[in-house]
């Protein structure tokens, strides 16, 4: 009888233990932090504008990825603003008249010693962007961005579940979600192709 109480006090401690570190763990270990400004990628990938990812992520005459587009970039469009919004007068008036960065947050940015081709992928193996990213030209506003406090990365290089069980393809940006993906597509790889 004893051993009985004992192996249910140990599975009721065990199943508190788990739902303690998969539900508030991450709440404790994560800060949330607004982007600097609401940006719709639908509204500039939509029908009535129609611009493709590479029309401001562009990859230079060097093969190198521009990453996030520089305010010039925005002000080629934006010199004045082109709604009502308060989103859209900050970014004119704050940003593209003043020649300010806009100082966006970056979700999927990697290590300093982890070197990732944006153009090998996207050129050479034609990879869609989305494959990496998800749907991410179809959003009205940039997800809130969630920050590991003690490593500073973003929670979607890991992607948001902890357990990383019944994700999508863009939900991580791990070394072995890279592996993963080149395994299927029989891509040798080695470790000083992304570590330099």
């Amino acid at each position: 009888m004893k051993a009985y109480w004992g192996s249910l006090a140990f599975l009721a401690g065990l199943v508190i233990s788990l739902t303690l570190g998969w539900s508030v763990f991450p709440k404790a270990l994560y800060s949330q932090i607004e982007q600097p400004l609401r940006f719709s990628h639908r509204v500039h990938t939509g029908d009535d504008v129609g611009m493709a990812c590479d029309d401001c992520h562009r990859i230079d005459a060097e093969n190198r990825f521009t990453m996030i587009p520089l305010v010039s970039a925005c002000a080629e469009c934006h010199s004045e603003p082109l709604g009502n919004s308060k989103a859209e007068r900050t970014m004119v008036e704050d940003y593209i008249q003043k020649k300010r960065e806009i100082p966006w947050l970056i979700y999927s940015k990697q290590p300093d010693h982890v070197y990732f081709s944006h153009a090998r992928h996207v050129k050479l193996a034609e990879l869609p962007c989305e494959r990496c990213h998800g749907r991410h030209g179809e959003t009205d506003a940039p997800p809130l961005y969630e920050q590991n406090r003690l490593t500073g990365y973003s929670r979607l290089i890991w992607g948001p579940s902890i357990a990383r069980l019944g994700r999508e393809t863009w939900e991580g940006k791990k070394m072995g979600d890279c592996s993963g993906c080149h395994r299927e597509r029989g891509v040798v790889e080695s470790c000083m192709d992304c570590h330099k």
